[in-house]
């Protein structure tokens, strides 16, 4: 209720805050903390006020005459929005003589989820310095019972950083850990150390170890490097040709009996290859990018036995010679050269690929689109012209073909290493928040980092790059990594890895219901991926979120894991792979896997996806299990009923169920009956007749029958 103004006392609603782990001293009396406070002056709000004359805003402007009141009420809160997240030290509250009685600190890096690091029901009033060790965004007062009949009431609420004053800054820079090795054309045994590599990450599937191998420009004579799991080989110039390899850069499936289906969470990038046989050999499954490579010659995507194989990803690159799928099942190409295809299997999709075959789905299985929509190449490390490390980040193309490097260095803005932090062993959540705060970058060297808190990344064109596959798990079910409802930020090749304690999502992007629009400068998620088990018990709710309309999602993998440890229907549970509610969303190059709902889910309007692959869970152990309502099964890919607009080229569901192989599943593809959604080249597969499809979208396309896994397909819906 509304009280009337009055010069007594009011109470003002409390302070809330912080993290886990927070320490927390109380003191009261008139101590003050040096320096000019974070808060003041910064956005505040509060969840009422007494009348015009005592805004949220008062408590936060420096000026101990004017305070915040609230309504007569309990409970009642004052929020202030630091702009971004910082390390938060000592929080000062001083009081009108109508105090909080019991009142609590909460400190969050969203402005959604809070955690209280203190609180107290003998509040004493007058001027209260709360010693705090933490990082926030937002800094609120919770207030739960008042001293006084009347409001609470506040003069400053004063936010300072570590130990009361300006905190020691992030160092940026530095050394890139014991898991890059750095070559050099007369750096001896080269082979040796890559054969070294190779032999503890050959088969080492759900291992620990991380490795980033990095080749300064120059010439590198008769080496074969071998890449195992959680291996990236970069060459370390500004093009790929500053960098060449007369020898090969090699995947092959020895470790599996030629089987290259598992060869997963591994890349080669930025070199230029002449390979010894004139053919190199990438056999890849998911997660294995090869970008910005010059291969002068061939590339052979099956292993030396030729066996099964399922990937796969190449962009920017520029093969000379032919592109050899041979078992491929499916395999997407974006913006790159070919010297020619040898054949397609059930999927094969291009666009912006000079030489890319002609569109022929389904037969030959070719979805070919002549250009890229929106086309941004990933940041990448390489040596400055001083010979310093600085990332190179590449600007947006629109209608994009060919390679970004054609015609000289890819267009694009170079940061010096000294404006990232460098994330290496003994990181911490908190530390990489405040580097955050202090307006660094992000390099995360290769490793595994668990992490307590949310990585919140607020600043517009924040670049966070992770290399030799750095892994991020995150602890006690919280988000590992959300990223602003802001313009142009960068993340790139990173695992996020579930933890035992559900996660609600694993990256989200932006926030629900925003209008904002970042088509001029999109954020872009790139080589990005999520699994859910394999590695041990796991769980998350939604592996990918993305809120942020413009957004472009350019290569992920989000696995809900079939295979490894901790592996079980309600084991590793996740109902949701990638789920999209901005609009004007772009995915090229999704693959999405086993969840136990929709693998995709689309609120948004204006989507487009450039190619899809899907397995459905294998361990559904019945039909009930699976069933939506009246609809048998979860479709792969769901554009949702409000959705009046969304185009798709090159989408593939196979199913798989080993655990129940009665199972049917209504179709791969559910879509709203609308003019403006349009699909393209889709097709649904039963692999050996463990479950079948009814149709591929809606109820559109004939049932896949037998053993003889053949694919049913539509061409165009509707």
């Amino acid at each position: 209720m509304h009280v009337s103004a009055r010069s007594g006392p009011r109470a003002l609603g409390v302070l809330l805050s912080v993290l886990v782990g927070l320490t927390v001293a109380v003191s009261a009396g008139p101590a003050h903390a040096a320096g000019t406070p974070l808060s003041q002056g910064k956005t505040a709000t509060a969840s009422s006020q007494e009348n015009g004359g005592t805004p949220a805003s008062a408590a936060v402007d420096g000026d101990a005459t004017t305070r915040w009141s609230s309504a007569a009420a309990d409970p009642q809160w004052l929020q202030v929005d630091l702009g971004a997240v910082d390390a938060v030290g000592q929080v000062v509250v001083q009081w009108e003589a109508a105090y909080a009685k019991a009142y609590q600190i909460q400190l969050s890096t969203d402005g959604s989820n809070w955690t209280t690091a203190y609180s107290t029901t003998t509040g004493a009033g007058g001027t209260e310095t709360l010693t705090v060790t933490g990082n926030a965004r937002y800094v609120r007062l919770y207030g739960t019972q008042r001293a006084t009949g009347y409001g609470y009431s506040v003069y400053e609420f004063q936010v300072h950083t570590t130990g009361g004053g300006s905190t020691g800054p992030v160092q940026g820079g530095g050394d890139l850990g014991p898991n890059v090795l750095v070559f050099d054309p007369s750096t001896p045994n080269i082979q040796g150390q890559l054969d070294a590599v190779f032999q503890r990450q050959e088969s080492a599937q759900f291992g620990t170890g991380r490795y980033q191998i990095l080749l300064k420009p120059g010439a590198y004579n008769n080496i074969n490097a071998q890449i195992g799991f959680y291996t990236s080989i970069s060459g370390l110039g500004q093009d790929p040709d500053d960098v060449t390899v007369n020898g090969d850069i090699t995947v092959d499936a020895g470790w599996n009996a030629g089987n290259a289906t598992l060869n997963f969470w591994r890349s080669a990038e930025n070199m230029a290859l002449n390979p010894v046989s004139g053919t190199d050999r990438w056999a890849v499954a998911q997660a294995a990018p090869f970008r910005r490579m010059d291969v002068h010659g061939g590339l052979n995507l099956d292993s030396a036995s030729y066996g099964w194989a399922s990937g796969g990803y190449i962009a920017d690159s520029r093969i000379s010679g032919q592109v050899g799928n041979y078992a491929q099942q499916q395999y997407y190409t974006r913006d790159s050269s070919v010297g020619g295809w040898s054949n397609g299997v059930w999927n094969q999709v291009f666009s912006g690929v000079q030489g890319a075959p002609a569109q022929g789905f389904p037969n030959p299985t070719y979805t070919t689109l002549d250009t890229t929509p929106v086309s941004v190449e990933k940041p990448y490390l390489y040596l400055d012209n001083t010979g310093n490390y600085a990332v190179f980040v590449p600007s947006k193309r629109t209608n994009a073909r060919g390679v970004s490097w054609a015609n000289g260095h890819t267009p694009g803005t170079s940061l010096p290493l000294s404006r990232f932090y460098v994330v290496k062993a003994g990181a911490t959540a908190a530390t990489i928040n405040a580097a955050l705060a202090q307006g660094l970058n992000l390099l995360f060297t290769p490793g595994i980092y668990h992490v307590d808190q949310t990585i919140a990344v607020t600043r517009p064109d924040t670049v966070v790059l992770g290399l030799g596959e750095a892994t991020i798990v995150p602890d006690n079910g919280v988000v590992p990594l959300r990223v602003g409802d802001v313009d142009g930020v960068r993340v790139a090749g990173l695992l996020l890895d579930a933890g035992p304690v559900s996660s609600p999502q694993m990256i989200q992007v932006g926030a629900p219901g925003s209008t904002i629009s970042h088509g001029n400068d999109p954020t872009v998620i790139q080589d990005v991926y999520v699994r859910v088990g394999g590695a041990g018990k796991a769980a998350a709710g939604t592996a990918m979120e993305i809120d942020s309309n413009d957004t472009v999602v350019d290569h992920t993998w989000l696995w809900r894991a079939d295979h490894g440890d901790g592996v079980g229907w309600n084991d590793n549970p996740a109902d949701y792979g990638l789920v999209v509610r901005g609009n004007n969303v772009l995915a090229t190059g999704l693959f999405s896997e086993h969840f136990r709902k929709y693998d995709v889910d689309w609120f948004g309007n204006g989507g487009r996806t450039l190619f899809f692959q899907n397995e459905k869970a294998y361990d559904a152990p019945n039909q009930a299990a699976v069933q939506n309502g009246p609809t048998l099964g979860f479709a792969a890919y769901k554009v949702e009923n409000s959705v009046t607009s969304h185009e798709a080229w090159g989408l593939g569901s196979y199913c798989n169920y080993t655990a129940d192989k009665t199972i049917r599943q209504d179709h791969g593809f559910e879509v709203p009956v609308t003019a403006g959604v349009r699909m393209h080249d889709l097709t649904v597969v039963s692999l050996a007749g463990d479950g079948e499809y009814n149709h591929v979208i809606n109820d559109v396309g004939p049932p896949t029958v037998g053993t003889a896994t053949v694919p049913s397909t539509v061409t165009s819906y509707p």
